[in-house]
């Protein structure tokens, strides 16, 4: 759940508060340059749709402030080819020449 506001002073700004925008922040503190880092119940989510594939689990757990560990997971969008032709319909990895 998010909590959402504008709040005012010299400069007016709309904020976000709740614990998903707290773990967020703990999590980006704690992520890897070049990775999509995701938390357990996306990565859940991800299985359930048939993505378990993208899933990749983090050798380590993060420590997250006011959260304790962490389990979180890297998505990764490039498949396997036995991925690959299976999601295509391709039948076999042959090539004609």
């Amino acid at each position: 759940p998010v909590t959402a506001g504008v709040l005012q002073g010299r400069k007016a700004r709309f904020q976000l508060f709740g614990d998903t925008v707290n773990t967020a922040s703990r999590m980006e503190s704690n992520g890897v340059v070049g990775r999509i880092h995701c938390s357990e119940e996306m990565a859940q989510a991800l299985r359930d749709a048939g993505k378990e594939y993208w899933v990749e689990k983090r050798e380590d757990k993060i420590v997250a402030k006011g959260k304790g560990e962490l389990q979180t997971y890297f998505i990764s969008l490039v498949a396997s080819s036995w991925q690959t032709a299976s999601h295509t319909g391709s039948s076999s990895g042959a090539t004609s020449d």
